[in-house]
């Protein structure tokens, strides 16, 4: 299982939010790319990045920041990736694989058409509450299920996906290890949990599970996990 720490940036600076709101942040530090630069010191080889400007607003914001993260590790981007042109920009950052999130649920052929394009550096990323797709920054919850899109998803061509619920993001109080096993049999793609790690117990459940990857945000900053531990 590949441990995958979250670098999100905002305003230039590493910050977490709490189940997503942006009026919920906590700045940990001024310069993401001396994170990401002291984390690959503790032997990180991947990172989930980011770029919670260009989600909001549509556009790439910090574009120079992704470019040096990018330069230094191997990084699997996200935000405001709505269509094929955010795609090829962001792999023109040098990034290894691209997240695409509420796009995928808007515009299926979108993905479709970027997994023609690119494969298996297309991943999606599916935000859940109560087992039900959300989108928009995780303001709106559809009625389509998170399994049933998953579905969907692998049928476009899509092979990895990020499963995040919303419930237990930024909370610290472990993942939803019943919903991501549910995703994970139900489908058989490569399932990277997202959301609510806060121990080294919870990434020893999820290892046993085989899942593909865990990603760990808040509990590093916090203290809670030393990521020289879990790596």
């Amino acid at each position: 299982m590949i441990i995958i720490p979250a670098i999100d940036i905002k305003g230039g600076k590493c910050v977490r939010l709490t189940q997503g709101d942006y009026d919920k942040e906590n700045i940990y530090y001024d310069d993401p790319f001396e994170v990401a630069r002291e984390w690959k010191r503790l032997g990180v080889k991947y990172l989930h990045l980011v770029d919670l400007d260009g989600a909001l607003k549509g556009r790439r914001i910090n574009e120079e920041a992704i470019r040096k993260i990018a330069d230094l590790l191997s990084v699997e981007l996200g935000g405001g990736i709505r269509n094929i042109e955010n795609v090829d920009e962001a792999f023109s950052y040098g990034v290894s694989r691209v997240i695409i999130g509420t796009a995928a649920v808007k515009n299926p052929d979108f993905v479709k058409e970027a997994c023609n394009k690119y494969g298996d550096k297309i991943i999606v990323s599916i935000d859940a509450k109560g087992g039900m797709v959300a989108t928009d920054g995780w303001t709106k919850v559809l009625d389509i299920k998170a399994v049933d899109f998953a579905k969907k998803m692998k049928e476009a061509g899509v092979t990895n996906i990020v499963y995040t619920d919303i419930a237990t993001d930024g909370m610290l109080q472990g993942p939803n290890i019943k919903e991501l096993i549910e995703i994970k049999n139900a489908t058989g793609l490569k399932v990277t949990a997202s959301g609510g790690i806060s121990s080294i117990e919870d990434i020893e459940v999820l290892k046993k599970e085989n899942f593909y990857g865990a990603i760990v945000g808040k509990a590093i900053y916090e203290g809670k996990i030393k990521l020289e531990d879990i790596l």
